[in-house]
């Protein structure tokens, strides 16, 4: 229940404390987003690595900065609850004309479950659902005048003045870094372009629309517009990299949601791009990929904790208007982490059980500390993001007795039976879960190939023909997928086949990182020559191995049972095997090498097409 007067004296000062603290987040949250576009265009790859990782802990910081300020000067955790919910109808007044109401929104709850020491779920008095419209913040206008820079821009090339119109329009970013040659760039866009639209009449609304800042990732930055013609939008993204005479040249010309969902992937590391009015620019990218949801389209542009509070509504809404049952994830059990998933929701959700009993030198802090690695690394399309959330409540009638009975044998100090106050419905609150995108586990996927008869060369039956191809563009990718992370300093540790998925999109992706290294922290080796009859016959390890010690030729016997297989990956990954090969690429990361990452097939790319 909401107060009937605003009689508390402090509780305004508290509210507009708090929105202090959000803007001081979102302001250097922008600033160091800003000097993304600097860091680009003098080649700083390490400083453009440091910058993504140090952004991710903004949040955290100021949240607890805001939460000593609010106990220090007023004593918040020992204001009443009446006061309680003065501050949030205080706060909610203050974001009138607010550009960023969302991201204030979910700000305080952060901080306001943080003083009270209230559970998400529990309180009541944080933003369960949003109290300020993002809707037209844009028309905000301040003595006449628009009150920012517009979100995107417009232009309205004529049939003949395509490629005078690309030009002006990159040029309109400002790089300060000569391109190698625009013009023969914005030919090769505009080829792309009419392919699109292929032999339809331009009507009269024809126009590019382009976001007015660029994104920025790993070496690259990204143009992102659309191409509008009549009823029709072509979603793209045009790729800017520097070359190999430290010129800059477009690569490729993306079009379409297949490309641009590859792009956006949850596999890969989060933009840098300066923003006023965030909710725009996830309306701009909705508008050209409607699959994607918006929780996942935050994430994407470093808002993770407006992603988590997204996800977190849209979860409740699926459990509203859903009735099936929790139950054990399908695959193989892993011996860290207790996987469920609900059949109708494409998430899984990841518990850590209380003891590994093979990984007994494994601790919770040690899982938790290789999860957080891969959240502030760069994952290159290849590692699967994952929101951590803690004292998630759950319906009891949900959960099948198998998982119920699951959880309590290998987790019982991450679940908690409860009866909600003023309710008859029992709860599970499970104290510390991951949660990330289901995907089809790659032991499986290659699994249903064998079956439909992939796996015997004398069948020569349709069915057969297209699970071969099937074993065959997993295998491949499967290799390309650790290369990638090999090529981001990332060891996966344990490459079966069960730790890695399928997504919709046909990529192959990593998700378990109980065992993640450092590529540069492994040490690789070649397997010794036995020195005697008794060490080659010895059915145990009869060499000395380090801790960090890794013998890449132990990997074939483990992944490369069925011959078909076998065949596929030495055709195309047998370096995989050979210690040199990861030894080469230990030491050029080493030496300072920045690998090029390209979250687009390599076909696309205008310098294949010369």
């Amino acid at each position: 229940m909401f107060p009937t007067r605003l009689d508390s004296s402090v509780a305004y000062d508290i509210a507009r404390a708090m929105l202090d603290g959000f803007n001081r987040h979102y302001q250097l949250f922008r600033a160091e987003s800003a000097r993304a576009k600097h860091r680009f265009e003098v080649a700083d790859w390490h400083g453009q690595q440091r910058a993504q990782r140090e952004r991710i802990e903004f949040y955290d910081l100021r949240v607890k900065e805001c939460s000593k300020r609010l106990e220090r000067e007023f004593k918040a955790g020992e204001q009443g609850m009446d006061v309680w919910q003065q501050i949030k109808l205080h706060y909610i007044g203050l974001l009138v004309d607010h550009h960023q109401p969302e991201l204030a929104e979910t700000f305080f709850n952060s901080v306001t479950t943080k003083i009270l020491h209230r559970s998400y779920f529990q309180n009541d008095f944080i933003f369960v659902r949003p109290a300020v419209s993002t809707e037209y913040i844009e028309n905000l206008v301040s003595s006449g005048r628009p009150s920012h820079r517009p979100t995107y821009r417009s232009y309205y090339p004529a049939q003949d003045e395509v490629q005078a119109q690309l030009l002006r329009m990159v040029q309109d970013f400002d790089l300060r870094v000569p391109f190698d040659d625009l013009e023969r760039d914005a030919t090769r866009v505009s080829e792309v372009m009419r392919t699109q639209l292929g032999d339809v009449k331009l009507r009269a609304n024809f126009q590019v629309q382009v976001l007015s800042n660029l994104f920025f990732r790993n070496k690259g930055c990204y143009i992102i517009g659309k191409l509008i013609n009549g009823f029709v939008e072509h979603g793209f993204a045009l790729p800017v990299l520097h070359g190999p005479n430290g010129k800059l040249r477009i690569d490729a010309a993306l079009f379409g949601e297949d490309d641009l969902l590859r792009l956006f992937s949850f596999a890969r590391a989060y933009f840098m791009v300066d923003m006023e009015i965030p909710s725009a620019y996830v309306q701009f990218l909705r508008s050209m990929m409607p699959r994607k949801p918006r929780n996942e389209l935050y994430n994407a542009l470093g808002l993770a904790k407006q992603g988590k509070t997204l996800f977190y509504r849209d979860f409740l809404h699926h459990l509203q208007h859903s009735t099936d049952q929790f139950r054990i994830a399908a695959g193989i059990k892993g011996m860290v982490m207790l996987v469920f998933d609900l059949p109708s929701y494409p998430y899984v959700f990841k518990v850590i059980k209380d003891y590994f009993p093979h990984q007994k030198e494994t601790t919770r802090d040690q899982v938790k500390a290789k999860y957080q690695l891969v959240k502030q690394h760069d994952r290159v399309g290849r590692m699967a993001d994952t929101l951590d959330y803690g004292d998630v409540a759950f319906p009891r009638e949900r959960f099948s007795d198998v998982l119920m009975a699951e959880l309590l044998q290998f987790a019982p100090s991450q679940i908690e039976i409860s009866d909600r106050d003023g309710d008859d419905q029992t709860e599970v609150i499970i104290q510390h879960l991951y949660i990330e995108r289901r995907m089809i586990p790659l032991n499986m996927y290659l699994q249903e190939a064998f079956d439909a008869g992939g796996a015997d060369p004398a069948n020569t039956s349709p069915a057969a023909q297209r699970a071969r191809e099937q074993i065959t563009r997993a295998v491949i990718d499967y290799g390309y997928a650790i290369k990638d992370m090999v090529a981001a300093n990332i060891f996966p540790g344990d490459m079966l086949w069960k730790n890695f998925g399928i997504t919709r999109n046909s990529q192959v992706v990593f998700y378990d990182y109980d065992e993640i290294e450092y590529l540069t922290d492994c040490n690789f080796r070649k397997v010794p020559e036995p020195r005697n009859e008794e060490e080659e016959m010895s059915g145990e390890i009869w060499y000395r191995v380090g801790p960090h010690d890794v013998f890449p030729e132990t990997f074939a016997p483990f992944l490369l049972g069925n011959p078909l297989v076998r065949e596929v990956f030495m055709q195309y990954h047998a370096n995989l095997l050979d210690p040199a090969f990861w030894q080469t690429q230990k030491e050029r990361i080493a030496a300072g090498y920045v690998h090029d990452v390209f979250p687009y097939e390599r076909e696309k790319r205008f310098i294949n097409k010369v």
